[in-house]
C-alpha cells in the first residue's frame, strides 16, 4: 500500500512506513482552499490548509512525497490516518510519477537500505486523501491576501496555521528544489509580509 503526502504528511509521517519516494501526482492543483477546525484552527475560526483540485492543466504536477506501507501496518495506518483527515477528506486512487533517481536528485528516498533498488520507477498507483468541493469543510477559492489573513489568525490544537504554511513551504523546497508552487509560494510571501507589518 502507497500514501501520498502533499500538505502536513510531507514533513509529519506519524506512521510507521517502509520508504518514501519524492515525486509527483499530474493533472491536480495544490491550494488552500479546505478549512481547518481540527489542526490549524476551531470551530467557528478555523484555518486554511491545502487540498488538491483538478486542473484545467493535464501536465500540471502536484509535487510530494508517497509512502510505503508494510501490509501489517495497512489496518493501523488507515485507521490512524482516517482519524487524521476526518475534517473533509476522502480516500481516492491516482498515479504517482517518482522522479527519476539517475537524472533527479529529487529521486532519493528517506534512508539508503539494501533493497532500494527494487523500489519502483515507473508510475504507479497510490491512495490520496483529498478534500473535493463537495465537502463541508470546502473553503473555496479566495486572493491570496484574504488567505494570508485568515492564516495569520487562526491557531488550532496542532499549532498556528503560519506554522503549517511555513513547513509546507521549507519541505517543498527541501524536497523537490527547483519546483515553483506558484500559489504556496506567494501565500508564504504575503503571510511574511503581514507578519513583518505587525513587527515593524
Amino acid at each position: 500500500m502507497w500514501i501520498f503526502g502533499y500538505g502536513s504528511l510531507m514533513w509529519k509521517a506519524d506512521f510507521p512506513y517502509r520508504h518514501g519516494l519524492i515525486g509527483y501526482i499530474k493533472g491536480y492543483m495544490r491550494r488552500f482552499w479546505q478549512a481547518s477546525e481540527d489542526h490549524r484552527g476551531v470551530p467557528g475560526k478555523p484555518g486554511r490548509v491545502v487540498t488538491i483540485l483538478p486542473s484545467s492543466d493535464p501536465e500540471a504536477e502536484v509535487w510530494g512525497v508517497a509512502y510505503e506501507i508494510a501490509a501489517e501496518d495497512e489496518e493501523f495506518v488507515t485507521k490512524q490516518l482516517d482519524i487524521r483527515e476526518k475534517n473533509g477528506y476522502n480516500k481516492v486512487t491516482d498515479k504517482f510519477y517518482p522522479s527519476d533517481p539517475e537524472n533527479n536528485k529529487l529521486g532519493k528516498h528517506f534512508h539508503d537500505c539494501s533493497k532500494c533498488s527494487q523500489l519502483p520507477h515507473e508510475p504507479f498507483d497510490l491512495v490520496i486523501y483529498v478534500g473535493t468541493e463537495d465537502n463541508e469543510y470546502f473553503a473555496g477559492a479566495a486572493d491570496i491576501e484574504s488567505i494570508a489573513q485568515q492564516i495569520v489568525g487562526s491557531v488550532g490544537p496542532s499549532g498556528t496555521n503560519i506554522e503549517y504554511l511555513y513547513k509546507l513551504a521549507s519541505a517543498m523546497r527541501l524536497l523537490a528544489p527547483g519546483v515553483q508552487d506558484e500559489h504556496l509560494f506567494a501565500l508564504e510571501e504575503a503571510v511574511r509580509h503581514l507578519e513583518n507589518q505587525v513587527l515593524t
